[in-house]
C-alpha cells in the first residue's frame, strides 16, 4: 500500500482508542483518512463488531467502499460494503460498512443498542450536517447509558476540534499533517458586473483556464441547473480533446463513476457541486474554476420546510474547493471574485441545525424519547425553531399535546421523508407518491410558469404530451429524478380509496388550505390564520378554495407560488375531525360525526356563515350513541384488562355485570351516555377512553369483590405498581429482573402465581418465569453472567435473594 500521511498517526490513533474508546482526528484533505482509518482498525483487531463509518454524500460513501476493498483486492460488498439511500452492497462476511448519515439514525431507532456494531466514524464531521450531530448526540448516550465498548470517532479537515473532543468527554484529538501540491490562486481583476449571469461569466473562466493551463479542470457550482447551463455554454466553445463531465448527486452512478476516473485521451472538464469538495480524490485534476457559490438547506417559511438556497461561498470552503487543484501535483486555482471581495467571506458555513427546518429532527427525538436538553448537541437546536416543529407535529397528529409522539407518528418517522408528506403518503397510499416526490423536490417547469400543481402531475404522467401542449417548459431531467423518487416512494406505501390532488396536498399542508376572500378574487385567507394573493393573470385565482403548498415567505400576505384547486366538500372529507360543525344534533354516516346546523369552522377560515344557536349537551351525547353504534366500540388496553379482570371474576360465580361486546353494545344508553357529553366525531370517539364509564358500572362491593380475586396491580418491592395482564392463560407481569432482587417468594394472586417477564436493563426480556426462587437457584447465574458482560454499570449480585431491588446503575466512584 501506497504510504500516505495518515500512517504516520494511526499508532497514536489506535493508542487513544485503547485507552479512551473516542478520538478526534484532523486530516487535512489527501492525508487518507477515509479509505485508511477503517482499515486499520479492523486489522488491528481493535473492533468488536462491524465499523460503520458514515459519509454525508452517496456518491463519496460509494467510492470510499469500492477503494477500500480494491486495497483489498476484494469485490465490493465482502469486507468492505456500502449502504446509501435505496442501494446497498454487503454481505454476511462485511466487517467495514459505509453508509450515509441518515441511515444511522434509523439503525438507532431500530436498535438502540446497536447490537453487532463495534465502531461508528463520524467522516467529514465539520460539514456540521444535521443528520451527523444527531446521529452523534444518540451515539454518545448509548456509549454513556448501553455501551461503554462503542468507539466514536469524528473525522475531520476543517473543524476546530476542541469543541468536539470536549463533547465526547475530553477524549483526544489526533492530528495528521496531510500532503498537498503548492496551489497558485488567480482572482478577477473586476468583479461580475451585476447584470451578468452566472453561468455565462463562469464558462468565460473555463475558456480562459483551459487556454492558460493543462490537465484536467475541476468547476465548482452551486447545482445541476447551473451545470447544464454551463454546460450548454461550453460544449462547441472548448478544443475537440475536452471532455466535458456533470457531476451531482443526483446523478445516475455511473455517470458520477465516469466523472472521477480519470481520461484515456485529451483533457476533462468536470462541472460539479459541493459534492466534489471533500471525501473524493478526482483523478488528473490539475485546476479549480471556483463559481464562488453553494447551495444550502434552509428553512423557507414559504413552503414550511428546508429549501436549498444559493449563497456566497464561505473561506473555509473556498479553502478546501482550492486545495483540490493540489492533490496529485501543483495547480492552479481560479476564482470568480476579485481579492478584495476575498476578505468579505463568512469564516465558516453555519452548521445545519441554525439554519435548518427542525421538524424532522423533533420527530426523530420524540421517537428517542428525548427532549433537546437530554442529548448533547454540539449546537443545540434553537428554541423558536424546534417550538415551531412540534406545533408542526402535533397539526398532522405525530405529537400528543405533551409533545409525546403518537402511533400516528411513529408510522411517519418511518418515511425518508417531511413529516408533511410522510403524512399525505400514509392517509393517501401510493396515489399520493408522485405528489410527494413533486412537493421533496425541485419544480420541474420553474417559477416562472402557472401556479398549477396539477401541470407538474400532468407532466410527470405523460412527458411526451405533455411537451407538445408546452414545449421547452419542462426540465426533462428533473422529471426523470421525480418518476424514480415517485416509484419508491410508492413501493413504500400502501393502496388507499381514491383522493384528489388538491385533497392530497392539504393532507400535507392542513394550514395552507386558502379560501378566496369575498370580495376580492386572487386574494386568500389561509387556515392558519394568514393571507396569500396570487398572480392577478394566474388562472387559479377565481378557485373559490385551495391548498397553498409553495409562496415567497412574506410574513403579511404571501405570493402563491404552487397550488392546486380543492372544493369545498374535499376541504369537509379530508379534514372532518377538525371542522366545528354547528347543525340539528344528529349523527351522519357520510361525515362520521355529530352536526348542529349548517356552521361549520376549519382553523382560520368560516366555512359557512349561520350562526349556531346552543345545542343541548344531552342530545349532543345521544346522537353520539348512534355514531358509536355505526363505528362499533374500541377498547383502549387499560380498558380490555378491566373487562377481562371482570369477566374473569364473574365466569368464576361472582356477581359482576356481563361485559362481553354484545351485552355493551345493547346497554350504551345505560352505562356510556353520562360520560360522552363533547364527543361527536368519529375521530374523537377513536381517542375516547370508556375505561372511566365501565368502572362506573360497578358499586362499591363489586369493585371490592373484583379487586380481591383479580387485583389490577402487583406491588413491586420498590413500591411501583405494575399492570397484571389476564388476557393469556396464567396472569402475568413484566418487570426489570433488578426490582425483584430481595424477592424470596414467587409473586402470587391469590393462590394463583403469575407468569413473571423479567426485563434487562435494555427493556429486553431475559426470562419468563412462574418460580421466582427456583430461578434465583438455577439459571441466574447464567443470565447474571450474560447481563454483567452487557450491563456492566447495573447491579448483579451474586445472591438476588440477599440484595435490595433497584432500577438505578451503580453509583460512580468519586
Amino acid at each position: 500500500m501506497t504510504s500516505l500521511p495518515i500512517h504516520d498517526v494511526l499508532d497514536p490513533l489506535i493508542a487513544a482508542l485503547r485507552s479512551h474508546t473516542r478520538a478526534v482526528l484532523q486530516a487535512p484533505p489527501g492525508a487518507g483518512k477515509t479509505t485508511v482509518v477503517p482499515l486499520a482498525l479492523h486489522e488491528a483487531g481493535l473492533v468488536t463488531g462491524k465499523i460503520l463509518m458514515l459519509e454525508p454524500r452517496r456518491l463519496a460513501a460509494r467510492a470510499a467502499a469500492e477503494r477500500m476493498a480494491q486495497t483489498l483486492g476484494e469485490p465490493t460488498g465482502k469486507t468492505v460494503g456500502y449502504r446509501v439511500r435505496a442501494e446497498s452492497k454487503t454481505s454476511k462476511d462485511t466487517r467495514i460498512e459505509v453508509v450515509t448519515e441518515g441511515i444511522l439514525t434509523r439503525m438507532i431507532q431500530s436498535d438502540p443498542e446497536l447490537t453487532g456494531i463495534g465502531a461508528v466514524i463520524f467522516d467529514e464531521f465539520h460539514e456540521r450536517s444535521l443528520n451527523a450531530d444527531f446521529g452523534l448526540a444518540l451515539c454518545l448516550e448509548i456509549a454513556d447509558a448501553l455501551r461503554d465498548d462503542l468507539m466514536l470517532i469524528a473525522m475531520s479537515a476543517t473543524l476546530d476540534a476542541a469543541p468536539v473532543a470536549a463533547l465526547m468527554g475530553g477524549v483526544p484529538v489526533i492530528t495528521s499533517q496531510g500532503r498537498s501540491f503548492p496551489v497558485e490562486t488567480r482572482w478577477l481583476d473586476r468583479p461580475v458586473p451585476k447584470t451578468q449571469r452566472l453561468e455565462d461569466a463562469t464558462a468565460a473562466l473555463v475558456l480562459q483556464a483551459v487556454s492558460e493551463t493543462q490537465g484536467g479542470v475541476l468547476v465548482f457550482l452551486p447545482g445541476e441547473g447551473e451545470i447544464r447551463r454551463v454546460q450548454s455554454r461550453l460544449q462547441h466553445a472548448v478544443p475537440d480533446d475536452c471532455t466535458i463531465r456533470p457531476l451531482f448527486g443526483a446523478m445516475p452512478f455511473q455517470d458520477q463513476r465516469a466523472a472521477i476516473q480519470p481520461t484515456t485521451q485529451g483533457r476533462k472538464i468536470v462541472l460539479a457541486t459541493s459534492i466534489a469538495e471533500t471525501s473524493l480524490t478526482i483523478q488528473d485534476i490539475r485546476v479549480v474554476v471556483d463559481a464562488g457559490r453553494a447551495r444550502r438547506a434552509r428553512f423557507d417559511p414559504g413552503s414550511g420546510m428546508s429549501r436549498l438556497v444559493t449563497d456566497r461561498v464561505t473561506r473555509a470552503e473556498a479553502t478546501q474547493r482550492q486545495g483540490r487543484a493540489g492533490r496529485v501535483a501543483q495547480g492552479i486555482c481560479y476564482r470568480l471574485w476579485t481579492k478584495g471581495e476575498d476578505g468579505g467571506l463568512a469564516p465558516f458555513p453555519p452548521a445545519e441545525i441554525e439554519a435548518a427546518d427542525l421538524t424532522g429532527l423533533a420527530l426523530e427525538m420524540a421517537l428517542w424519547g428525548a427532549q433537546p436538553d437530554d442529548l448533547a448537541f454540539l449546537t443545540p437546536p434553537p428554541t423558536g425553531s424546534f417550538e415551531e416543529a412540534r406545533n408542526v407535529l402535533r397539526m398532522l397528529g405525530a405529537l400528543d399535546a405533551q409533545s409525546r409522539i403518537t402511533p400516528h407518528g411513529r408510522k411517519l418517522a418511518a418515511f425518508p421523508l417531511h413529516p408533511r408528506l410522510a403524512h399525505m403518503l400514509v392517509v393517501a397510499g401510493k396515489q399520493a407518491a408522485p405528489v410527494a416526490a413533486l412537493l421533496a423536490g425541485r419544480d420541474p417547469l420553474g417559477r416562472g410558469s402557472s401556479s398549477d400543481l396539477a401541470l407538474r402531475v400532468a407532466a410527470m404522467r405523460d412527458l411526451r404530451g405533455f411537451t407538445e401542449r408546452h414545449p421547452d417548459q419542462v426540465n426533462r431531467a428533473a422529471i426523470a429524478t421525480l418518476r424514480d423518487e415517485s416509484k419508491r416512494l410508492a413501493r413504500l406505501t400502501h393502496d388507499a380509496p381514491a383522493m384528489g390532488l388538491g385533497e392530497m396536498a392539504a393532507l400535507a399542508y392542513p394550514d395552507r388550505v386558502g379560501k378566496r376572500r369575498n370580495t376580492t378574487e386572487h386574494r386568500f385567507v389561509l387556515s392558519g390564520g394568514k393571507g396569500a394573493i396570487m398572480d392577478p393573470q394566474d388562472g387559479q385565482g377565481a378557485a373559490p378554495f385551495l391548498v397553498v403548498t409553495d409562496t415567497d415567505g412574506n410574513p403579511r400576505e404571501a405570493k402563491i407560488r404552487l397550488a392546486a384547486p380543492l372544493s369545498y366538500r374535499e376541504v369537509c372529507d379530508v379534514f372532518a375531525d377538525q371542522i366545528t360543525w354547528r347543525t340539528t344534533c344528529a349523527w351522519s354516516k357520510r361525515d362520521r360525526q355529530v352536526t348542529a346546523r349548517k356552521q361549520e369552522c376549519f382553523g382560520a377560515l368560516v366555512l359557512t356563515d349561520q350562526i349556531w344557536k346552543d345545542a343541548p349537551q344531552e342530545d349532543v351525547a345521544v346522537a353520539m350513541l348512534a355514531g358509536v353504534r355505526d363505528l362499533g366500540l374500541t377498547l383502549s388496553p387499560a380498558a380490555n384488562r378491566f373487562v377481562a379482570r371482570v369477566n374473569l371474576v364473574r365466569d368464576a360465580g361472582q356477581d359482576l355485570p356481563d361485559m362481553s361486546p354484545d351485552a355493551l353494545m345493547a346497554d350504551l344508553e345505560n352505562w356510556l351516555l353520562p360520560h360522552i357529553q363533547g364527543i361527536k366525531t368519529a375521530a374523537q370517539w377513536k381517542k375516547f377512553d370508556v375505561l372511566d364509564a365501565l368502572k362506573a358500572r360497578l358499586d362499591w362491593t363489586q369493585t371490592q369483590t373484583l379487586n380481591q380475586h383479580a387485583p389490577a396491580h402487583f406491588t413491586t418491592p420498590l413500591g411501583r405498581k405494575i399492570p397484571i395482564d389476564y388476557s393469556g392463560e396464567h396472569p402475568g407481569i413484566t418487570l426489570r429482573l433488578g426490582e425483584l432482587f430481595g424477592q424470596t417468594t414467587h409473586p402470587m394472586v391469590g393462590h394463583t402465581p403469575l407468569r413473571v417477564t423479567l426485563l434487562s436493563p435494555g427493556q429486553k426480556p431475559v426470562q419468563t418465569t412462574m418460580d421466582i426462587p427456583g430461578f434465583w437457584a438455577s439459571s441466574y447465574a447464567d443470565v447474571r453472567k450474560d447481563m454483567r458482560g452487557r450491563y456492566p454499570k447495573h447491579p448483579w449480585p451474586e445472591d438476588p435473594t440477599q440484595a435490595d431491588p433497584t432500577l438505578r446503575a451503580k453509583r460512580r466512584k468519586t
